[in-house]
C-alpha cells in the first residue's frame, strides 16, 4: 500500500506492507536511523518521535496510521541556524553518555516543552517515566530540560567549559556528542553494506535436554532464505575460550583444541542444550523480517532432562550433572585467607552474627542489544567485523587464535557507537565469530542484531551468589573476624573471564574499608542450567561490599551500638597506608573516616531521631542506611593479574603521532562506550603538551589504527591505566623535542625547557625557541638529526602499574516506608566519593549517577526470574524485568574528596563502576533501619513492598505512632 506524509518538513511517499511499523518505515524506508529500537514493546522510549506534535512510541504504531500527518524525528530538530536549545542543553549539561537513549528522550521532552515552558523537576520526571536512561542516572537529563526551557524563554544559561585554568580538572564539553544528539551517530543496528544479508539465531526454549534432531526443511523453503546453518555445518569452528584459569586451586573447565586455554560453549549446541538460550541454528535471509519468519519454522526434537538452577543445590550429590568434567557441577573450589584461624577467632569472640545473604541474579539490560556485522574479502582473505564490543583488540586475538584459527592480521575489528554495556559487551559470545564465518561461507556481508527477548536469554547475566556470612567482635564494637562460605552461580558455561568475579574480585575485597584481623572466603563456583554469568558494573566489589556492609550493620545492631560509630572505630586509618587488607589487596591511599563524616553531616545524622519522629507523625517509617566502601580498580599490574589466573596482560598502551602541521593524533587501547575518553584523554594530552585541546585527536574503536594491541575498557581502569599511557606518550614527545632542540641550539639538554607548547633554551629564550609544530616539521624533514635519533615525532608508550588503585567513599540513603501500602520512597541520597585526581568532573558525575541508579535498581526491583520447572527466563522484556525510572529518585547529592593515588603519575583512581558497590547496602540498611522496631535484621534483595508487607503481617502488634 502507498503511504504519504510529511517527515521533518519534507513530503514523503513510499510503498509499504500493511504490517510495517512506523519505526521500520523511518529507519528502513527513509534511512532516519536516529530513531532507535530498544524493546519493541513501548517500554523504553528509545523509538519516540513526534506525530502531529505528540510523543509517540514508533515501535507500537503502524506506519499507515500516520497517513497525511506530520512526523518529526531527531534528525529534523536542528535548523540551519544550529542545534535546538534542547539538544544544546543535553550537550552542555553532560546528559549524553553512550547516546543510544538520547534521541528518544529528547523527542519526548520536546513534547513537554511545547506544552509547558517552565516545567518543574517533578513534571519533567513524570514525563520522563516513559523513557529509560539508566546509564545517565536521569539527574543531568532533568537539568538539561530545565536549562532548555529557560533558554527558549530568552534567559541566559551558563554552560560549556568550567575551567580552573587547566584542562585536567575542567568540565570540558564532550566530543562526538553532537552526532548523538542529532541522530547522526551510527550504532550497529544502523549499519548497512552493499549486498548485506540478515541473520536470525535460534535459541533453545528448553534449559536442559538431549537434542534428538533439528529439522530445517520448512525454514529453508521460506521466502528470501539463503541458507540455514546448524551444528553439523560448523564443526570447523572451535569452542569459545576461557582466559581466566586460577592457579591456586583445582578447576574443572571444558577442553579446548588449542591445548593452551580451556573451552566453553560451541557456536551451536551439538548433542545437548544446557540453558534456555543455547544456540541451535541460524537462518540467513535477504531481510531481517524474512530471517525471523523462517526461524519460527525450524523444528527441534528434545528429550527433556532434569533442571537445576540453584548453585548450592547443584553442588550436592545427586543433582543433575551438566558437564562430565565437573563432578557435582563444581567448576572451581577455593579459599582465600586462613579459614582455620578465622573460625578459631570467631569461636573465641564475644559477639558473633551469622546471616545467609543472597545477592540476586541481575541482567545488564542495555537498551541497545548486541549485534555484529561481518564481511569477508576472498581476494585478500581479510575479515572485517563491526561489533558493539568493549574489547575490540581481545576480540581480534581470541577469535583469530582460538575460534576461527586465522592469522591475527587477517581480522579487523571496528566498534561503531555503542549503547551502554554495564559489562555485558565485554565478553566473547558464539554469535560473533559465527557471523564472520557465515559471511565467508556465503560470500556476502552478514548482519545479526538480537531481539530484546533473545538478549535476555543468551547475553551474560551477573551477581547470583549465595553467601553464608559470620562476623565477630567485641561487645564494644571492635571487629575480630569475618568469614564467608559462598556458592557462585556461573550458569551453564564459563564466559571468557567469568572466574574473576567470584574469585579475587569478591574474595580479596570482603574486608571492605575495615581492619579485620582474621578474614577468610571460601567459594564454590557452580554450573547450573541458567544463562552464563560474567562481570557487571561493580563486578565482585558489589557482592563483597554488600556482604561486609550488611554484616557490620547487623553486628552494630546486635551490640546496641551506633552503626556509624562501629564503622568509624574499625576503619583503616589515614596513617596506615599502604594497607594490606589480609586477603591480598594493598590499599594505596585514603581517608575513609573523612568521607564517612562528610556524608553523616550532609545527611543530618545528628538529628536522625527527630527526622524519624516527624515521619512517624505522617504515617511513615523513616530509615537511614550507610554504605562505606573501598573498591579495587585500575586493573593492572599484569604480573599480579597473571598471578590471579588471567591469561592476558593488563597494561595500558598509546600510540602518538605529531604531524608536521602540528596536529596530535593519539591512538588508545581503551574503548569508549559512554566514558568520554575521546575528551578526557585529549584533556590529558593538551595539558601535558601545553597546547590547545582542539589540536588533539583521540583515535579508538578500530584495530586498523596504528596500535597493534590494546587492552580495552573494563574494571574502572581506562583513565588510570590507559590515560597514563597517553600521558607517557606525550612525555616521550616532549623529551624527544627537548633533545632535538638541545642538538640544534648547541646546548645541554638540561638547559632546554618545555613550556606553553614550545622548546626554549633558557640562556637565550628569545633566540633559542621553537614551537612543537616547528620541531615536528624539522623532524619530518630529517635534514639534520643527532646521532641515533630517528626522523619524525611519534612512538608508542606503555604503562603497567605496580599496584591497583583503590577509590573509596561513603553513601547514605534515607527512605520512608508507608505503613499502609509498604511502598518505599527514597527521600534523600548522599554520595561522598574519592576517585583521586578527576580529569573531567561532570563526566565523572555522570558515571556516578549511573552507578547509583543501577544500585538502587538492584536494591528495590531488579532480578532475573526463572521458571523452576523448565528453567526458562521469565523476565525477558522491560515490563517483567523492572529497570529504574526517573521518578524513583530525589535529587542525588554528590560530593567528592580527592586523595591522589601513588600508583600512577596522574594520581587518578577508577570511577567508572566503583561507586556502585555502596549503593545497594546503603538502601537495604536504610530499609532495615526503618523496620528496626519490628526486629527486622535482614531482607534479601530486591526489597519489594510485598516482602515488607509479609514481614509486617507476621508481627503481633501494629506500629505505634
Amino acid at each position: 500500500m502507498k503511504l504519504s506524509n510529511h517527515v521533518n518538513g519534507h513530503f514523503c511517499t513510499s510503498e509499504i506492507e500493511g504490517r510495517t511499523l512506523l519505526i521500520t518505515y523511518l529507519r528502513e524506508h527513509l534511512a532516519l536511523t536516529g530513531t532507535k529500537e530498544g524493546c519493541s514493546s513501548a517500554s523504553c522510549g528509545a523509538c519516540t518521535v513526534l506525530v502531529s506534535g505528540k510523543a509517540t512510541k514508533s515501535c507500537q504504531v503502524l506506519a499507515i496510521e500516520t497517513e497525511a500527518q506530520e512526523i518529526q524525528t531527531i534528525e529534523g530538530l536542528a535548523t540551519a541556524d544550529g542545534l535546538h536549545p534542547l539538544q544544546n542543553a543535553f550537550w552542555e549539561n553532560f546528559a549524553v553518555q553512550n547516546g543510544f537513549s538520547t534521541p528518544g528522550t529528547i523527542m519526548a521532552m520536546m513534547e513537554l516543552l511545547n506544552e509547558n515552558t517552565a516545567p518543574s523537576d517533578a513534571e519533567i520526571k513524570e514525563r520522563l517515566s516513559g523513557n529509560l536512561s539508566r546509564e545517565s542516572g536521569y539527574e543531568q537529563v532533568v537539568a538539561s530540560v530545565k536549562a532548555a526551557a529557560a533558554k527558549m524563554k530568552g534567559a541566559e544559561v551558563a554552560g560549556g567549559i568550567s575551567s580552573n585554568g587547566k584542562y585536567i580538572g575542567s568540565s570540558v564539553k564532550t566530543r562526538d556528542t553532537e552526532k548523538l544528539i542529532t541522530g547522526e551517530g551510527k550504532f550497529i543496528a544502523d549499519m548497512e553494506l552493499p549486498g548485506m544479508l540478515h541473520a536470525a539465531i535460534l535459541q533453545s526454549p528448553v534449559a536442559h535436554a538431549i537434542i534428538k534432531g533439528v529439522d530445517t526443511s520448512e525454514a529453508e523453503a521460506m521466502p528470501g532464505v539463503v541458507r540455514v546453518f546448524t551444528a553439523k555445518d560448523t564443526t570447523g569452528i572451535m569452542p569459545m575460550p576461557v582466559i581466566w584459569i586460577p592457579p591456586f586451586t583445582e578447576s574443572h573447565f571444558l577442553p579446548h583444541p588449542s591445548g593452551i586455554v580451556p573451552g566453553s560453549h560451541t557456536v551451536f549446541a551439538t548433542d545437548r542444550v544446557r540453558f534456555a538460550g543455547d544456540q541451535l541454528a541460524a537462518v540467513v535471509a535477504e531481510t531481517r523480517q524474512q530471517a525471523y519468519d523462517a526461524l519460527s519454522k525450524i523444528r527441534v526434537d528434545y528429550e527433556a532432562l532434569p533442571v537445576v538452577l540453584d548453585a548450592e543445590e547443584a553442588s550436592q550429590p545427586g543433582a543433575p550433572q551438566l558437564h562430565e568434567t565437573a563432578p557435582n557441577n563444581i567448576m572451581i573450589h577455593t579459599i582465600f585467607g586462613d579459614s582455620e584461624a578465622t573460625e578459631k577467632a570467631i569461636a573465641e569472640s564475644e559477639v558473633v552474627v551469622e546471616q545467609k545473604i543472597y545477592n540476586q541474579r541481575m541482567m545488564h539490560n542495555t537498551l541497545e542489544v548486541r549485534g555484529a556485522l561481518a564481511k569477508y574479502d576472498p581476494a585478500t582473505q581479510d575479515y572485517t567485523l563491526w561489533a558493539n564490543t568493549q574489547i575490540p583488540y581481545p576480540h581480534r586475538l581470541l577469535i583469530s587464535l582460538y575460534v576461527l584459527g586465522i592469522p591475527y592480521n587477517k581480522l579487523r575489528v571496528i566498534v561503531p557507537f555503542m549503547g551502554e554495556s554495564n559489562g555485558c559487551k565485554g565478553n566473547l559470545y558464539p554469535d560473533t565469530p559465527l557471523v564472520l564465518w557465515m559471511a565467508k561461507e556465503l560470500g556476502r556481508p552478514v548482519k545479526w542484531v538480537d531481539t530484546r527477548a533473545g538478549f535476555a536469554r543468551n547475553t551474560a547475566q551477573s551477581r547470583d551468589q549465595i553467601q553464608y556470612v559470620k562476623i565477630a567482635g567485641t561487645a564494644e564494637g571492635k571487629l575480630t573476624a569475618l568469614s564467608c562460605v559462598a556458592f557462585s552461580n556461573v550458569g551453564a558455561y564459563p564466559v571468557i573471564n567469568a572466574p574473576g568475579q567470584p574469585l579475587p574480585l569478591i574474595g580479596r575485597s570482603i574486608p571492605g574499608a575495615y581492619v579485620i584481623p582474621h578474614a577468610s572466603y571460601e567459594v564454590n563456583v557452580v554450573y547450573t542450567n541458567k544463562v552464563p554469568t560474567a562481570p557487571m558494573r561493580g563486578s565482585g566489589r558489589a557482592e563483597a561490599i554488600f556482604l561486609i556492609e550488611r554484616a557490620i550493620e547487623m553486628f552494630a545492631r546486635k551490640i546496641g551500638k551506633d552503626p556509624a560509630e562501629v564503622r568509624r572505630m574499625n576503619m583503616v586509618q589515614s596513617d596506615q597506608f599502604p594497607y594490606e587488607n589480609g586477603l591480598g589487596w594493598t590499599y594505596d591511599s585514603g581517608n575513609y573516616e573523612n568521607t564517612l563524616d562528610i556524608a553523616l553531616e550532609k545527611a543530618g545524622y545528628a538529628t536522625l531521631e527527630a527526622q524519624k519522629a516527624e515521619a512517624r507523625a505522617r504515617g511513615k517509617l523513616l530509615g537511614l542506611g550507610i554504605g562505606s566502601y573501598v573498591a579495587v580498580a585500575g586493573v593492572g599490574n599484569s604480573g599480579k593479574m597473571g598471578g590471579e589466573g588471567l591469561m592476558s596482560g593488563t597494561w595500558g598502551s598509546a600510540y602518538i603521532h605529531i604531524a608536521p602541521s602540528g596536529e596530535v593524533a593519539i591512538t588508545t587501547g581503551a574503548q569508549p562506550h559512554g566514558q568520554s575518553q575521546q575528551t578526557t584523554f585529549a584533556q590529558i594530552a593538551a595539558e601535558e603538551l601545553q597546547i590547545p585541546m582542539e589540536y588533539v585527536t583521540i583515535k579508538h574503536s578500530d584495530t586498523a589504527n596504528p596500535l597493534y594491541y590494546g587492552q580495552a575498557s573494563y574494571g574502572s581502569r581506562s583513565l588510570s591505566v590507559e590515560g597514563v599511557a597517553v600521558q607517557k606518550a606525550c612525555q616521550m614527545m616532549v623529551k624527544k623535542a627537548r633533545e632535538f632542540a638541545a642538538y640544534l641550539f648547541k646546548m645541554p639538554v638540561d638547559l632546554i625547557e618545555y613550556k606553553e607548547g614550545k622548546v626554549v633554551g633558557t640562556p637565550a629564550p628569545e633566540q633559542a625557541v621553537m614551537t612543537l609544530q616547528q620541531v615536528a616539521l624539522m623532524l619530518w624533514f630529517g635534514w639534520d638529526l643527532p646521532e641515533g635519533m630517528d626522523p619524525g615525532l611519534e612512538g608508542s608508550a606503555y604503562f603497567d602499574p605496580k599496584n591497583f588503585n583503590f577509590p573509596f567513599g561513603t553513601h547514605i540513603a534515607v527512605v520512608e516506608i508507608d505503613e499502609e501500602t509498604c511502598e518505599i520512597d527514597l527521600v534523600r541520597y548522599i554520595a561522598v566519593d574519592d576517585f583521586g585526581t578527576v580529569v573531567n568532573p561532570e563526566v565523572v558525575n555522570g558515571q556516578t549517577y549511573g552507578n547509583i541508579v543501577l544500585g538502587i535498581g538492584q536494591a528495590l526491583a531488579e532480578e532475573v526470574k526463572y521458571s523452576p520447572e523448565t528453567g526458562q527466563v521469565l523476565s525477558d522484556d522491560l515490563d517483567s524485568y523492572m529497570v529504574p525510572r526517573s521518578g524513583w529518585f530525589p535529587k542525588v547529592e554528590l560530593y567528592r574528596t580527592e586523595t591522589p593515588s601513588p600508583s600512577n603519575s596522574l594520581g587518578a583512581k577508577g570511577a567508572g563502576d566503583v561507586s556502585n558497590p555502596p549503593v545497594a547496602p546503603a538502601m537495604v540498611n536504610a530499609i532495615c533501619d526503618a523496620l528496626s522496631e519490628f526486629d527486622v535484621r535482614h531482607i534479601d534483595m530486591p526489597v519489594t513492598p510485598e516482602k515488607i508487607w509479609e514481614i509486617l503481617q507476621q508481627q503481633n502488634s501494629p506500629v505505634e505512632l
